[in-house]
């Protein structure tokens, strides 16, 4: 079984793209809302929170795991794998990127992935520069089910102007997506998003993974809301959501 760990619905966009190029594959989808945001933890509680969320998944039949969070990929260096092959978005996102060579790359996500200089040292490595904005409020907004409201605008246009005249702006977070449509207001009107959703994806196309059998999602928070933002933000109904209480 494929396993998607996002601390959110953000990895929905994730799932829902497999689903359309593998439908038979089964998913056990985890999200983890009940907990402080991974954006916000320190290296060692993002490492400590993962290893325990990954050794549950094997217990729910999991052998391969896409990790559909920028934030948690960036413990993927420091994590114990319990013998789970794990693909990241970043470096996904990197190489993605890099084949479009912009003229003026922007990169927009949260505090963790910004901070952390993982976008700023791999694309330094291929020659490319990178003006980073921290977009923390985004993925929270959309989480709540708002992909439209005027503060959202608002603070798109907030995050996105000093970097508005960029070739290519990085959506370093798998939530962004859903409001693509609002963020093209923000800039210029030659300027590209990157979304690496596919590009992970293509990066799972030879896994050998269980088929046929029925897509599990889990959350350590709110079901109902979870349902309703996947749908709301990606257009995906997801099936019965089960709570995790304790891991």
């Amino acid at each position: 079984m494929l396993g998607i760990i996002d601390w959110g619905i953000g990895g929905i966009g994730v799932y829902k793209l497999i689903k359309e190029h593998r439908p038979d594959v089964s998913i056990v989808y985890f999200s983890d809302t009940g907990v402080t945001p991974y954006g916000k933890m320190s290296r060692a509680e993002l490492v400590g929170r993962l290893n325990q969320v990954i050794g549950f998944l094997k217990t729910k039949g999991a052998t391969h795991l896409v990790i559909g969070c920028n934030a948690a990929s960036t413990a993927i260096p420091f994590l114990g794998p319990q013998g789970l092959r794990i693909e990241g978005v970043i470096d996904a996102a990197v190489a993605m990127t890099a084949r479009l060579k912009p003229q003026r790359l922007g990169l927009i996500g949260g505090r963790r992935t910004v901070v952390s200089g993982v976008y700023r040292k791999a694309f330094a490595s291929r020659g490319i520069k990178v003006e980073q904005r921290i977009a923390q409020p985004l993925s929270g907004m959309i989480e709540s089910g708002d992909t439209s409201s005027e503060k959202l605008r608002e603070e798109c246009k907030r995050i996105l102007s000093p970097i508005r005249n960029c070739s290519h702006i990085l959506l370093a977070c798998t939530h962004y997506p859903a409001i693509a449509n609002v963020m093209k207001d923000c800039v210029s009107p030659k300027t590209i998003f990157i979304d690496p959703a596919a590009e992970l994806v293509k990066r799972t196309e030879l896994w050998e993974l269980p088929t046929r059998g029925t897509d599990v999602f889990c959350t350590t928070g709110d079901p109902v809301q979870m349902k309703n933002a996947a749908e709301n933000a990606f257009t995906c109904r997801i099936g019965r959501v089960s709570v995790v209480e304790r891991i």
